[in-house]
């Protein structure tokens, strides 16, 4: 797509953020993203809560106040009942009820595989914006939620993991990164992006491109979901978590001897996943504090740092 030269886009495509900025006057800007997808879950009424959380994801993570959201739909209208379909939206009505904004219409069609999510809409003050090019040299990383619901899933499709470990991946997939969010306005951060589609790996080494840093990681203090070492190890693995490990082979830098399964954890294809905050580290234990304090965060972990280095470059330590 050609460049975009206009000055009322705050945040373009060039710098693979998680949202489009429009700036609207002196003052405020528009906050834009859309996300949709193809069932994860057994359950409508899940699977359209987990695609809301997911779509808001977005707009939080620039530290943006989604204001309304507009709904897409695709659906098999021929071989499902429409029951199902209302099972879908009432979860996504509940989940933009819970993040305090009305879903105000949307658009649908036809479709033989339903898929369903949101363009959610945000507005925020312009000098307030969270992008993923500010982190800075001596920054802490801290992430929100735990890694694994791609291979989980994975496993769900495949029938091989027990209900307990369904439900654990549904809370942490339907859990809204708002109050994450609203902290890390609170305090005052310097980058930020959600753990979604291109894994902890993917997204960070979009952060630390676009930021011109480097960052270390200590796999050992990352977050993860137990069940997803387990199906790791047997192979049950989405494409998507594969095709991540392979696209950021050369900006990483193992310390250790890693096994597969170990690099595949790290580049696990998120549903819905937590925030990546880069903080000063003068501010990153009254975050920690607060996010461990607060009912509507799953995990609150300082997994590495920020460090002058090459540039784009992310080194993985035990």
């Amino acid at each position: 797509m050609p460049k975009l030269n206009d000055p009322r886009f705050i945040v373009r495509t060039d710098a693979a953020d998680d949202a489009a900025v429009y700036s609207l006057n002196d003052h405020q800007a528009l906050v834009q993203s859309v996300d949709f997808f193809t069932p994860v879950v057994d359950d409508p009424y899940q699977f359209g809560s987990i695609a809301a959380a997911n779509s808001l994801s977005d707009i939080y993570a620039m530290g943006s106040k989604p204001i309304f959201a507009l709904n897409i739909v695709c659906f098999p209208t021929k071989t499902l009942p429409l029951t199902i379909l209302q099972d879908i939206l009432k979860g996504g009505r509940d989940k933009a009820k819970e993040a305090g904004i009305p879903i105000v219409g949307g658009h649908s069609v036809d479709d033989p595989e339903p898929k369903y999510g949101l363009i959610v809409n945000g507005i925020i003050e312009k000098e307030k914006v969270v992008t993923n090019a500010g982190a800075r040299g001596g920054d802490v990383l801290i992430l929100t939620k735990p890694l694994g619901l791609g291979i989980i899933n994975t496993g769900i499709k495949r029938e091989c993991v027990t209900q307990k470990t369904i439900d654990r991946a549904v809370e942490v997939m339907s859990t809204l990164n708002r109050s994450a969010s609203e902290i890390m306005m609170e305090i005052g951060v310097n980058a930020c992006t959600d753990i979604t589609g291109f894994g902890l790996l993917g997204h960070l080494y979009e952060l630390v491109s676009a930021s011109k840093v480097m960052a270390n990681i200590s796999l050992n203090k990352v977050p993860v979901l137990k069940e997803a070492w387990d199906l790791a190890k047997e192979g049950i693995v989405p494409g998507g978590t594969t095709a991540n490990l392979k696209y950021v082979k050369d900006k990483i830098i193992w310390e250790d001897n890693f096994s597969e399964e170990e690099k595949l954890v790290l580049a696990d294809a998120q549903t819905s996943g937590g925030l990546l905050i880069s903080v000063q580290k003068e501010k990153s234990q009254e975050m920690l504090d607060r996010l461990s304090k607060s009912k509507g965060v799953l995990s609150a972990v300082q997994i590495g740092e920020i460090v002058e280095g090459k540039k784009g470059m992310i080194r993985v330590k035990e």
